[in-house]
């Protein structure tokens, strides 16, 4: 058997990221495979191999993507709010807008009104 060092990086359904490593190959088949979890608080190492320099910024990258994918979904979520904030305040205005003209024509008419009932208790 021989056993090959390689770097693929996943997302596993906790949106955590994944390493398989170390595999073993037999006659052209894989027996085994381990998947490696890893933290963000791991201590940094002096990176002189250039394996691991690879696998390192292929991490950064794979998480970077994560939280711009993250970061736009948040984006998208809070436009919404936004659009329904303002399709609501915007029939709001409407509505008021209705109230304000019904009141001016009430209040107009009751002004007509009460000038000619002045006009003709004065005669």
């Amino acid at each position: 058997r021989k056993t090959i060092h390689a770097f693929v990086l996943f997302l596993d359904s906790d949106n955590k990221i994944g390493e398989l490593q170390d595999l073993d190959v037999g006659e052209q088949s894989l027996v085994r495979s381990e998947t490696v979890k890893f933290s963000r608080e791991g201590q940094r190492s002096s990176g002189k191999d250039p394996a691991e320099r690879e696998s390192r910024r292929l991490k950064r990258l794979l998480r970077n993507r994560v939280s711009a994918q993250q970061a736009r979904e948040r984006k998208k979520v809070y436009v919404n709010e936004l659009e329904k904030r303002v399709n609501d305040l915007e029939g709001k205005n409407t509505d008021l807008e209705e109230k304000v003209s019904t009141l001016q024509k009430e209040n107009h008419m009751l002004r007509h009104i009460l000038k000619n009932t002045t006009s003709s208790s004065s005669r």
